[in-house]
């Protein structure tokens, strides 16, 4: 009773009354506002008391258990103190050299009062609910103070019919890293804590493991950090022990996030070559260009003369000339995606871009080239589908018959533009289709040229991402063909819809033995066990999870041993440990 009198006293202190308007009135539009779910912005702030709808896994801690849910994040607003300033702002707690923060954690016993009101707003049976929208779940931020250390309090309503029937309430606690083994919790004393929990006479039980198997690598004691990951999840049932190496007949989900520009990559040449074409497509959009640094020594004109003089000393037939120019791209053109058969206007394309550093360089090489056809010095060839306009020039000096160009403004830009378009669609259809992992109809979208130049490029952009994801996981992987026309299909498909995004997490499924070589005498970055009882609406959990970076970033831990390990470098590395409880209150 007294602890009763206490709560109903602070519910009418202002705060109180502030958050009980916004549990039982406010949150109606929130919940019908749909298209925000994936999106974080505050819903509710008053004094020290911040509210923010986000998707579960914007939190590392939270997401093992919501990923896919949208919710409710509520924390202390955050005042930071700026060493060179002096002056306060509120904020999300961001940690800086030069900023001193206020914890934006909850006194335990304030998180309780807190969930309390919440659950109190879900009650059916409570009048001033009829008619109330089922709400987010709620998470609270906690400062660790319990004995247990809980780091997160959260609350998710449970219903039947679209009416409430009760309340889960879960409780994150953890602990520092440590290498020592037997300091973790085992198996047999996280089922006995459920079963105290719970008093379940049958439980289950589900183990899950992630391993890194390619991205930050240690060279001579020098790490070298890579954007790219490409990390493998695990998932089986029938766990034996804390710390199991995932069995062969888990299931594998690799889960793969390529950033383009690794020099480690096989693409990093052609990677080059994009970066100079979308430097093209810059300056055709801004005005304003910045110039690569040249890989060639000569001049682009000076290149350009050069390569012309050699077409006009050749007193062959086309056919003859055809190939020598192939004998002579492999000098040229060096890259894991080379091609033998590169006409007239790719290899000019592969000498400007090595070269070129002005927009003088485009136009004074270019009118040198159409001189020379213009006066039937030269008769290249060049591909029957070529869709440029220096190829149309070539047709047309077959002819004796070239139109007038005006090599002013913005016009040689485009057409050395639409060279390298070319070229490179052709680069990527060689190596797909020469894999056999597409057809040129499922490609359609990424070659079609009556899309606008900006847009070409964008989409040359995905192409060469989905190479650099295929060409990964084939190289370091080792990934089987049946595996890599799985994963071209799916990155096909996602890009024909989505917008460009490096940070994309691509899924791909894959039997264990496949990759067994690569997990099985590593150490995993996270490891979890999962035991449950009850079915349905009435399923309780409790689980461990294992990692080597902490999973909760509100709180500082003490450690001497370091928070992340590479490659599994360190022969013992250092787990941190979450526990999750969770425990189901009827309203009936």
């Amino acid at each position: 009773m007294r602890e009763a009198f206490i709560f109903w006293v602070y519910l009418y202190s202002s705060t109180y009354v502030v958050l009980c308007f916004w549990f039982y009135a406010r949150p109606r539009c929130l919940q019908d506002d749909q298209s925000s779910n994936s999106c974080t912005y505050e819903v509710f702030s008053f004094k020290d008391i911040h509210i923010t709808k986000m998707n579960g896994d914007k939190l590392t801690a939270v997401n093992l258990y919501f990923a896919n849910q949208t919710i409710f994040v509520c924390e202390k607003t955050v005042t930071t103190y700026s060493h060179e300033s002096k002056v306060n702002t509120s904020k999300t707690f961001t940690i800086s050299s030069k900023q001193r923060c206020v914890s934006n954690n909850f006194l335990f016993s304030f998180c309780r009062q807190l969930l309390s009101l919440y659950t109190l707003s879900q009650n059916p049976g409570v009048s001033a609910v009829d008619n109330k929208p089922i709400l987010h779940p709620l998470w609270v931020r906690c400062d660790m103070s319990d004995p247990a250390g809980t780091a997160w309090f959260g609350a998710e309503p449970v219903c039947v019919s679209n009416k409430v029937a009760g309340v889960k309430l879960y409780s994150i606690t953890c602990k520092g890293s440590t290498v020592e083994k037997k300091s973790l919790v085992t198996l047999e004393e996280l089922k006995q804590m459920h079963k105290n929990r719970h008093h379940s006479s049958s439980m289950g039980i589900k183990g899950s493991a992630r391993f890194s198997l390619f991205g930050s690598t240690v060279v001579e004691n020098t790490t070298i950090e890579s954007q790219s990951s490409v990390t493998v999840d695990f998932k089986w049932s029938h766990v034996e022990s804390i710390l199991e190496i995932p069995p062969l007949s888990s299931t594998a989900t690799l889960n793969i996030k390529v950033v383009c520009g690794d020099m480690r990559s096989p693409m990093f040449e052609m990677y080059r070559e994009l970066e100079f074409l979308q430097t093209l497509a810059n300056g055709l959009k801004t005005g304003e260009t910045e110039w690569m640094e040249p890989l060639e020594s000569t001049s682009a004109v000076n290149l350009t003369k050069v390569y012309l003089e050699e077409l006009r000393n050749m007193a062959k037939t086309l056919q003859d000339q055809a190939a020598k120019t192939q004998e002579a791209d492999t000098s040229i053109f060096n890259s894991f995606l080379e091609r033998g058969d590169l006409d007239f206007a790719e290899q000019l394309w592969v000498r400007m871009r090595k070269s070129v550093t002005s927009y003088q360089d485009i136009g004074d090489c270019l009118k040198l080239v159409i001189e020379a056809l213009r006066y039937g010095d030269i008769k290249p060839w060049i591909h029957r589908d070529s869709s440029s306009s220096l190829s149309k020039l070539i047709l047309q000096s077959y002819h004796q018959q070239i139109d007038h160009v005006s090599l002013t403004g913005i016009t040689p830009v485009i057409m050395l533009l639409e060279v390298g378009l070319d070229k490179m669609r052709k680069d990527y259809i060689n190596y797909l289709i020469g894999e056999e992992l597409t057809t040129l109809n499922q490609m359609y979208y990424y070659l079609s040229t009556e899309v606008d130049v900006q847009e070409q490029v964008i989409r040359l952009r995905k192409l060469h991402h989905l190479l650099e994801i295929i060409v990964t996981c084939g190289t370091f992987l080792g990934l089987p063909y049946d595996r890599q026309f799985v994963l071209t299909q799916s990155c096909l498909n996602h890009y024909k819809t989505s917008t460009y995004d490096e940070e994309h997490e691509f899924k791909l499924q894959i039997k264990p033995a496949l990759i067994s070589h690569f997990y099985q005498k590593e150490h995993p970055i996270l490891w979890g066990v999962e035991i449950s009882s009850g079915q349905g609406l009435r399923e309780v959990r409790t689980s461990l999870q294992l990692s080597d970076k902490p999973l909760v970033d509100h709180v500082i831990f003490e450690t001497d041993f370091p928070n992340e390990t590479v490659n599994g470098d360190i022969e013992e590395p250092a787990f941190f440990s979450t526990t999750m409880c969770c425990s189901f209150n009827s309203f009936a």
